[in-house]
């Protein structure tokens, strides 16, 4: 497993845009068949800070997400709109054991 948790700072002016996109990469991105996980959640003391936790079958199901349509189109569109770049950390699981993490597909 390879556990992706991405953190976002939109400008302030664009949170409903990045939303809306990002809403659209995720849905598609559930429906790849090496993503287990592909949640999105909203900070709520600071509504332009988003996570994306991320959690892939393996690095080749990683490197394929990089690759799909509304992947590239999520990037193009979301990139003017973050206050900073993009930041991310990988992990691997520990606990929940690992069926947890692929019975959520």
């Amino acid at each position: 497993m390879l556990i992706v948790i991405v953190h976002v700072h939109v400008k302030e002016e664009y949170v409903g845009a990045f939303e809306k996109a990002t809403l659209e990469n995720a849905s598609h991105s559930c429906l790849e068949p090496g993503i287990s996980i592909f949640d999105v959640i909203q900070d709520n003391s600071d509504p332009a800070r988003f996570v994306l936790l991320e959690v892939y079958q393996d690095d080749a199901a990683a490197a394929a997400h990089k690759e799909t349509a509304h992947y590239l189109k999520w990037k193009e569109t979301v990139t003017e709109m973050m206050a900073e770049p993009r930041t991310s950390e990988k992990y691997h699981e520990i606990y929940p054991p690992i069926e947890f993490w692929q019975k959520r597909k």
